[in-house]
């Protein structure tokens, strides 16, 4: 289908000066502000646009409070968006925005943009890896990060009423991959054939409640995930678990209770997945989830655990 990947993110927010200050904490770069809105970019481009939840604006909520409001994905040429457009809108109401975008809503009520790619290629090496049978960094120690700048947005997590209608749209009508699954409660889906584990991850929850769960925004290395992590808990910002490992992706992480809805999760060194993968199914358990995290985060100041006893 020529999706590339998530090109940007939509916030409806209660209170946007807290929101303006927690994604500049978060490392992303601000593009403009007023009173109506802002918008912040990660280093290749993509954007995160917050509102008040008041705005006109804003697509419909999934859940009440402040929450994800739309996740615009990214196609590969204005050829391509057009023939998906026209595809989609012999099975769904398709608005076209005067920008060249165009807007549908998932079955649960999410709004779903697409448009050109804007994103952009940009150089963020993280630091090579010594392993027993590769050493890749010679004479060079191991970058240690102040602060965390996020590459791009590389998924999100919705909490969804109905699995199996979530995950036939977008497998159906938007091409994604199935990467792996829990069955009858989850499924991690990638927007290409070649790419990182998941771009989207789709839970229904027992009380099958729709909602956001979190945004993900990848860093360059494991040392990032630790100096981002840091850095917000320095600023005042509540970390949720983190740091850690997930053993399906690989990808170490650090979540954070984000003001603008849900959590927001640092990750880097996920796996990279191709045509030849076969999607694996789980039973979902604490282990899975990570094989190791420290509950309640790190202290940014002490660089020890919150929860640690003194001594």
């Amino acid at each position: 289908m020529n999706l590339t990947g998530i090109d940007a993110i939509t916030y409806g927010v209660e209170d946007l000066k807290d929101a303006r200050r927690f994604l500049a904490d978060w490392g992303l770069k601000k593009v403009r502000s007023s009173a109506q809105a802002a918008v912040f970019e990660t280093l290749d481009g993509g954007q995160v646009t917050v509102r008040p939840t008041t705005a006109k604006a804003l697509p419909p909520a999934i859940e009440p409070g402040p929450t994800l409001r739309e996740v615009t994905w990214g196609v590969s040429g204005r050829r391509a968006l057009d023939a998906l457009v026209k595809r989609l809108g012999k099975s769904f109401e398709v608005t076209l925005r005067k920008d060249g975008s165009a807007l549908l809503t998932d079955p649960m009520g999410m709004a779903v943009g697409l448009r050109v790619q804007k994103r952009r290629k940009v150089k963020a090496a993280g630091s090579p890896a010594n392993t027993a049978d590769r050493v890749q960094r010679i004479d060079k120690p191991a970058r240690v990060y102040d602060r965390a700048e996020p590459v791009g947005i590389g998924h999100v997590v919705l909490n969804v009423p109905d699995l199996a209608e979530m995950e036939a749209f977008y497998t159906g009508h938007l091409g994604f991959q199935v990467s792996d699954r829990y069955p009858g409660r989850g499924v991690f889906l990638r927007c290409r054939k070649r790419g990182g584990h998941h771009n989207l991850f789709l839970l229904q929850l027992p009380t099958g409640k729709a909602g956001l769960n979190h945004v993900a925004f990848t860093v360059r290395d494991i040392h990032e995930v630790f100096g981002g992590g840091l850095h917000v808990s320095r600023a005042g910002w509540e970390t949720q678990i983190g740091p850690g490992r997930h053993p399906i992706s690989s990808a170490y992480f650090w979540y954070v209770k984000n003001p603008c809805g849900g959590l927001v999760e640092y990750y880097a060194d996920e796996d990279y997945l191709t045509e030849k993968w076969r999607p694996r199914k789980f039973q979902p358990s604490p282990e899975l989830f990570a094989e190791w995290a420290i509950d309640g985060g790190l202290d940014g100041v002490s660089r020890r655990q919150r929860a640690a006893k003194a001594g």
